[in-house]
């Protein structure tokens, strides 16, 4: 079955400092954290014929939807640590337990000109990112949870530390959940601090490629058959602070409300639609500003079929902005075809997308697209360009050497879709002097990208993006630019 809205949680860091009295301890922490991953738990059921006959529990992306009930049965704990992964409660109940596990993220970027070279930057630009995350997962019986997850997010030698980039000891996630199963299908709900996300996060995402992810304080509640699931949900985004630990709040500033369905029409293909209000006190674009509701429209497609797979949605938008109307609307489209009997199984891809601007200042009608909650790295790692006011073309092939290697190659292409609107950076910046100059060709990029998994707990990726602006940003002192990142996950 096809992944259903995701609620990803992200990969988790112990964080060190790079003080010289830190150094000792974090080269520990890491060969430690390292010597565990290079554990592979297959070996350890090869010596018990008993244990092959079973099925491990397995870690998942989002972290508390892991059972680890199996490992109620004392034999079935064969790896180190299985102790920690199941903890029981009220032994009569092999449902109720706690488990604990973490994730640990490192990130070495190297970027010469962020956001076209438009914002401050030394030149070679190069640091360390770190994400540490903690959880606690309470089972108290086969219906509630209580989930806690704790974080630990830094950056090392940044020149420009944003609010995306540190978060230092702070709650992640705090809710507690209910499910219940019945004939008819499964009910679930969960209150308090959550991740979640839709789709491929193009508009409402985790925001996993930046250091610190997006959370929400929300009710998000759900009825699910084996053809049909309905959410619906009422939530804040938590806004981060790093000024002090645990200093992270909601505010009714913003609010984000919807329901959403989805419907499974074959083994391999569904659809899904929703409705969303979302609402923000003071907002600010180019030719609009004030109070801003915005009442979302989504539908999308996704599936495979016969070597094919797509993933194709389209987002409209109304409602209003101060004074001004709302009218803005977005597309965006991946698919591809793998050729499933040659070797390395290469995929043939072709992305498309595209967002409105605002195409006359003076209607009273504002057209600029708003991205919501967008995942910022869903272009490339390189984060060049926001979701609004664009046309983005990109082909690529994907090819696998190994089971546990992936290596792709890409082409971007970018227009704005209107010149009377600007050209706009992460998360929804307008690049000043833009505005109803130059031509509509923004640029291009060459992506290139490999990921390996050296085991179940252990994966690496290595991404370069070379930028070349066009003349509409070189006019207002944008430059071409390169980056690199090299990123390890450890997951227990």
């Amino acid at each position: 079955m096809i992944d259903r809205q995701r609620c990803v949680t992200s990969r988790l860091s112990i964080a060190f400092s790079l003080r010289p009295v830190s150094k000792a301890r974090s080269l520990l922490l890491s060969l430690a954290a390292l010597a565990f991953a290079q554990w592979d738990y297959r070996s350890a059921l090869a010596a018990d014929d008993f244990l092959l006959e079973q099925e491990r529990p397995s870690i998942k992306a989002d972290r508390s939807l892991e059972d680890w009930s199996l490992l109620a049965d004392p034999k079935l704990r064969a790896q180190p640590l299985d102790s920690l992964k199941y903890i029981p409660l009220f032994p009569s109940n092999p449902d109720s337990y706690i488990s604990l596990g973490l994730n640990l993220r490192e990130i070495f970027e190297v970027s010469d000109a962020p956001a076209f070279g438009t914002v401050p930057a030394n030149p070679g630009d190069s640091y360390w990112l770190q994400r540490a995350q903690f959880h606690i997962d309470v089972h108290l019986n086969e219906q509630w949870q209580l989930f806690t997850q704790f974080e630990d997010v830094r950056a090392f030698n940044k020149t420009v530390v944003g609010p995306n980039d540190a978060n230092r000891f702070d709650l992640r996630q705090a809710f507690i959940g209910y499910t219940q199963e019945t004939d008819a299908g499964t009910f679930r709900i969960r209150v308090g601090r959550q991740d979640f996300a839709f789709d491929l996060e193009r508009f409402v995402s985790l925001r996993d490629g930046p250091n610190v992810r997006q959370s929400f304080d929300a009710v998000w509640a759900g009825w699910e058959t084996d053809a049909w699931r309905f959410y619906g949900l009422v939530s804040q985004p938590v806004g981060y602070r790093d000024d002090d630990p645990f200093d992270d709040r909601s505010s009714s500033d913003v609010l984000f409300n919807g329901a959403r369905i989805e419907r499974q029409l074959s083994p391999t293909i569904e659809a899904t639609a929703y409705y969303a209000l979302y609402q923000r006190k003071a907002a600010n674009f180019l030719t609009a500003s004030g109070e801003e509701e915005r009442h979302i429209f989504d539908i999308r497609s996704v599936g495979t079929y016969a070597g094919f797979d797509w993933d194709m949605e389209a987002m409209g938008q109304v409602g209003k902005v101060g004074s001004a109307d709302i009218l803005a609307w977005a597309l965006g489209a991946r698919s591809g075809y793998t050729f499933e009997n040659l070797n390395w199984s290469p995929r043939i891809g072709l992305q498309f997308d595209m967002a409105s601007g605002d195409g006359d200042a003076g209607d009273g009608t504002l057209g600029t697209f708003n991205p919501l909650f967008p995942n910022g790295f869903y272009f490339s790692l390189g984060g060049h360009t926001g979701y609004a006011n664009l046309i983005h073309l990109k082909p690529s092939i994907t090819v696998q050497p190994t089971e546990d290697l992936a290596l792709m190659a890409g082409v971007g292409l970018l227009w704005r879709q209107t010149t009377q609107d600007a050209i706009y950076t992460l998360p929804s910046v307008p690049v000043a002097g833009t505005a109803g100059k130059g031509p509509a060709w923004t640029g291009a990029y060459a992506q290139v990208r490999a990921d390996y998994r050296f085991n179940p707990n252990l994966t690496g990726s290595l991404e370069a993006v070379l930028y070349q602006v066009g003349s509409a940003l070189e006019a207002v002192g944008g430059s071409d630019s390169n980056y690199l990142r090299a990123e390890l996950k450890l997951v227990w």
